[in-house]
């Protein structure tokens, strides 16, 4: 399998070299040369499957020529064979219509834990096979960053710079994240916004200062290993509710488009899904992008759901390019123009390639809280806010037409609610609770470092403390 930029110059790569390198030469972000599919028969044969075994089957095509099936299978069982739930991803049905899938039983009880566990054993894989060390540099809105330390912790050929917002994630994500006090792990607060932090990151690996001395790496989903692994539970779930016998429906709560993007991914493979809503809170760049084609940053606004509270969505380039038929030039043109402006309108090409498969809604926090009350009132659940705006989303748009009622409607349920606890107390008039593998959390020493927002100050950080320097 080979991969290729969304920006049309880097040169292609196979797998293990796309999972090192994260970010394209170019700019732009990896996607395979071709989808892989399966028939209808191959996905009938993956039902009852073990998630470490389902895993296998969907991503071989991807990986075919760096891992062998085997390679792949030990990797998939080390990795998933210790979450906290012996399904991985378990489905809980809401209604008749609408089912949560919850994606919260890892280490760090959100949904990038599915991801970056695999991530940080592939990293382990291929750099001992290369006998080289990795820095890796991220920026998180709240659980990237604690997926991605927890995945890496330890490991003695990585080494992880992660960035996140000063005062603007959690106090739960925040101390997931720094109170790994793994020598090989540095946690940035930076001033600003999320999408602050993404930039820097994005510059770096751009920036010959910085590529002539570290070896760069990423475990943002601009890094598609993190993204290919995340297409599994797609498939896990849709074979749970008949596939590919009956179509299904997803409600996905969205920030940086790759959790929505990995259904548009497993779409492309031939599994037969309706619709993806692209769920967005008051930030919500996305929904004016998809039923509008207005692309436009409007400023970062705090909220209930910070981990959503983005304007410059990076995996939304792979749509762009996917859809709009992959011309790489033209893409790149409008990227940078992006860029400078802060602003762009989708093509018509674009707008059509989307459509037929992605609808969106927006959830402001008086929705999102009432989201919370339903799914708790009317089904028992206690859900994250997060979960809330998805959830938000599914209903209205089931409301009016858009999901006929015939068709299983799956919200993604990204994050445990303890990990929010305040919104969700506000809402639902309970505290929820951490689970007990993570119940000691907040009589754990902490570790971070303060830098302001400019990027040469989160440059020389860097530079100065990586140790291979």
């Amino acid at each position: 399998m080979q991969y290729v930029s969304t920006r049309g110059r880097a040169p292609a790569l196979d797998f293990e070299g796309v999972t090192l390198a994260g970010l394209a030469s170019d700019g732009g972000l990896y996607l395979p040369a071709e989808w892989p599919r399966f028939t209808a028969d191959e996905i009938r044969g993956m039902r009852g499957l073990a998630y470490p075994d389902l895993a296998t089957r969907v991503m071989a095509p991807f990986v075919a020529g760096s891992l062998t099936d085997d390679e792949l299978l030990a990797i998939c069982h080390k990795v998933y064979g210790d979450f906290g739930h012996a399904a991985v991803t378990p489905l809980v049905q809401l209604d008749q219509q609408h089912w949560l899938l919850e994606l919260f039983h890892g280490p760090t009880l959100a949904f990038k834990d599915v991801a970056l566990q695999l991530l940080g054993r592939l990293f382990e894989t291929f750099l001992a096979r290369r006998d080289q060390r990795l820095t890796i540099v991220g920026a998180t809105s709240g659980d990237t960053g604690s997926a991605a330390i927890h995945a890496v912790a330890g490991l003695e050929r990585v080494e992880i710079f992660m960035l996140h917002p000063k005062g603007r994630v959690s106090d739960v994500q925040r101390r997931q994240m720094t109170t790994v006090l793994s020598p090989n792990v540095h946690n940035l607060a930076i001033e600003g916004s999320f999408d602050d932090a993404q930039a820097h990151v994005k510059r770096m690996f751009t920036d010959a200062d910085v590529t002539s001395v570290l070896n760069l790496g990423a475990v943002n989903s601009i890094n598609w290993a993190r993204l290919m692994a995340q297409v599994v539970y797609y498939f896990a779930s849709a074979l749970q509710l008949g596939a590919p016998d009956r179509t299904v429906a997803y409600s996905v709560p969205t920030g940086n488009f790759g959790d929505v993007f990995a259904g548009y991914v497993a779409q492309q493979m031939g599994l037969p899904i309706e619709r993806l809503i692209v769920a967005t809170n008051i930030n919500d760049i996305l929904h004016r992008a998809l039923s509008q084609g207005d692309y436009a940053a409007d400023g970062v606004t705090p909220t209930i759901t910070p981990s959503m509270d983005i304007q410059v969505s990076s995996n939304f380039e792979r749509l762009l390019f996917d859809a709009g038929g992959r011309d790489g030039a033209a893409l790149a043109a409008q990227m940078h123009a992006f860029e400078d402006t802060k602003a762009m309108h989708l093509t018509n090409t674009q707008r059509e390639g989307a459509g037929a498969l992605f609808a969106s809604a927006r959830a402001d926090q008086t929705e999102t809280a009432r989201a919370l009350q339903w799914a708790h009132l009317a089904a028992g659940q206690v859900i994250d806010p997060h979960t809330g705006v998805g959830l938000h989303a599914a209903r209205a748009l089931a409301d009016a037409g858009t999901i006929p009622a015939h068709v299983p409607l799956v919200t993604l349920a990204t994050a445990h609610p303890a990990k929010f606890p305040d919104a969700v107390e506000r809402a639902v008039g309970m505290r929820p609770a951490l689970p007990a593998r993570v119940g000691d959390l907040f009589g754990r020493e902490e570790s971070l470092v303060e830098l302001a927002g400019d990027y040469a100050t989160t440059r020389d950080y860097v530079l100065g403390h990586a140790g291979n320097a």
